[in-house]
């Protein structure tokens, strides 16, 4: 499969992130993922939205490696790993850039017509699938 949707995405750490601990609460690394996903196919999601297509989130996991503290630097790369008939995986790496790793994530994204109300294929104009 062509990796058509991959990109970097920087993310902001804002002071209402952080936990007791002075570190990003493991619950918000699922917002950067959202923030990262919904800025790489924004274009793509309002024109499928207009639709009826939805891109739904069926599975979500995160691997935690370091923590992220208020003035660390985040990148989420994201990147299409895996193409179904109705759902696609995005992989996210998220990282400082300069060689550290806090996390690295996983969705399962499935097509969902509203009109139908069920799953659909994944839109050729979404992924490009090799073949």
């Amino acid at each position: 499969m062509s990796q058509q949707a991959t990109g970097s995405i920087p993310i902001e750490v804002r002071f209402a992130d952080l936990d007791a601990y002075g570190h990003v609460n493991n619950a918000v690394y699922f917002t950067y993922l959202e923030t990262a996903r919904t800025r790489l196919f924004i274009d793509r999601f309002l024109a499928l939205k207009g639709r009826g297509l939805l891109l739904l989130v069926a599975r979500a996991e995160c691997d935690y490696q370091n923590p992220i503290a208020l003035n660390d630097r985040v990148i989420a790369d994201v990147e299409i790993e895996r193409v179904g008939r109705s759902s696609f995986d995005l992989a996210y790496t998220l990282h400082d850039g300069e060689g550290k790793t806090y996390a690295t994530a996983r969705t399962v994204m499935v097509c969902f017509d509203t009109g139908l109300g069920r799953t659909v294929e994944v839109p050729g104009e979404l992924v490009k699938r090799e073949g």
